[in-house]
């Protein structure tokens, strides 16, 4: 039988695509169009919460499509109060608004801080952002984004974002020294894109007493590193801290692309009918994948799983790999981890496919893992087995 090329002549050429095209998934694992298998500890970008063909998702969904698919914001949507009800739950806070991507919570959530500013009195409100961050492609969330690379060729960017670096409140505190039109602080609790880059807990709590004295909002972006990966339902809840609001996205629906801003008192009933909207968001079939992921999470102690394979992981990368030369850093929490080499490695992705292992790099130098909260410790033994020789061969280059 003749090998299926992989090939998308018709398609813009806006990704540095992996040679391979994925045809079906059965729990950490998916099969190429020619048949050969491989783990994934990718999990979509942190997407696929439940893995492939869960046996609890897949016949509610199922059930869903053949009820109703999409019926506009024109109407109540039952199953959005359900999941925004979960979510205030699960997060402390009190309101939810729904949409469908990161990108689109997060831009959602640079829109609440400014109409919060204006509802105060503020013209030109200005927003603070971090070195490295990644809040989508829009044109706002690209200018909150601390990345010049993919900035570039897309200006003029938005204005009103002041930048500073992680985990310093001193840098914090002297770039908005007497500026009384800051409205708010946005990042994420780990960066993701950014090479998978903690927040200090200290750091965190700090913020938030700042974000009290000075009325500003305190606003988190949980979509990659929230819904569980970190082995709590949101990644800043390790400090003990709530934010005002929160962006989240990715995990959610575990697939069916979902996003939802949640948010506390202060920003709850900032929009107001006709401040914000959107089409698809809070469909039925994406509000049923929202509330079936969190029940079977919650069903199949997905969080603690996080927690323990996430550790094992950690423990196995830095058996293997952590005092070789080369490999600068292993961190990250869960099963959102980062190995940071002392060189670009983009070509790991691509040898780790060979090998049946699917990864990704980011910020040039830095693996990431990213598996379904699934993983067992056996996959994750499987995936360091494969993994670990490929880095030490390339990095003996």
């Amino acid at each position: 039988m003749a090998l299926i090329e992989a090939a998308t002549p018709h398609t813009m050429n806006t990704y540095g695509r992996v040679p391979i095209a994925l045809s079906h998934g059965q729990g950490a694992r998916v099969w190429d169009v020619n048949g050969k298998a491989y783990l994934d500890a990718l999990a979509g970008i942190a997407v696929n919460t439940l893995g492939h063909n869960h046996p609890k998702l897949v016949p509610a969904l199922q059930d869903q499509v053949a009820r109703i698919i999409h019926s506009s914001n024109y109407y109540h949507v039952p199953n959005q109060e359900k999941l925004a009800a979960r979510l205030a739950g699960l997060s402390g806070l009190s309101k939810v608004f729904f949409c469908s991507t990161g990108l689109e919570a997060n831009e959602a959530a640079i829109k609440l801080a400014r109409k919060f500013g204006h509802d105060k009195g503020i013209e030109r409100p200005q927003i603070v952002v971090y070195e490295k961050a990644f809040h989508g492609r829009s044109i706002a969330t690209l200018s909150a984004t601390g990345n010049p690379k993919i900035q570039q060729g897309f200006g003029p960017l938005v204005e009103g974002f002041i930048r500073v670096p992680l985990n310093d409140i001193e840098a914090l505190k002297a770039a908005t020294e007497g500026n009384k039109d800051v409205v708010a602080v946005f990042f994420e609790t780990i960066q993701g894109e950014g090479g998978i880059n903690p927040m200090r807990a200290e750091y965190l709590q700090q913020v938030r007493e700042l974000c009290d004295a000075r009325d500003w909002l305190m606003m988190i972006d949980e979509v990659q590193c929230g819904m569980g990966r970190t082995g709590k339902w949101f990644a800043h809840q390790w400090a003990g801290i709530r934010p005002d609001v929160v962006p989240m996205a990715k995990g959610l629906g575990s697939g069916v692309p979902i996003g939802a801003v949640v948010a506390g008192p202060r920003a709850a009933d900032i929009f107001q009918p006709g401040n914000h909207g959107t089409t698809f968001g809070g469909n039925p079939l994406a509000m049923r994948a929202g509330v079936e992921t969190i029940r079977i999470m919650e069903e199949d102690g997905l969080l603690e799983n996080a927690a323990d394979v996430g550790s094992h992981l950690k423990g196995l990368l830095a058996r293997e790999l952590g005092g070789h030369a080369g490999v600068k850093e292993i961190r990250g929490q869960g099963l959102m981890i980062g190995m940071e080499l002392d060189r670009p490695c983009g070509v790991l992705v691509n040898r780790a496919a060979e090998a049946g292992l699917l990864i990704s790099v980011t910020a040039d130098s830095v693996v990431r893992l990213l598996p379904p909260l699934i993983f067992t410790r056996a996959e994750a033994d499987e995936c360091v087995a494969i993994l670990a020789p490929l880095v030490k061969s390339f990095l003996a280059e």
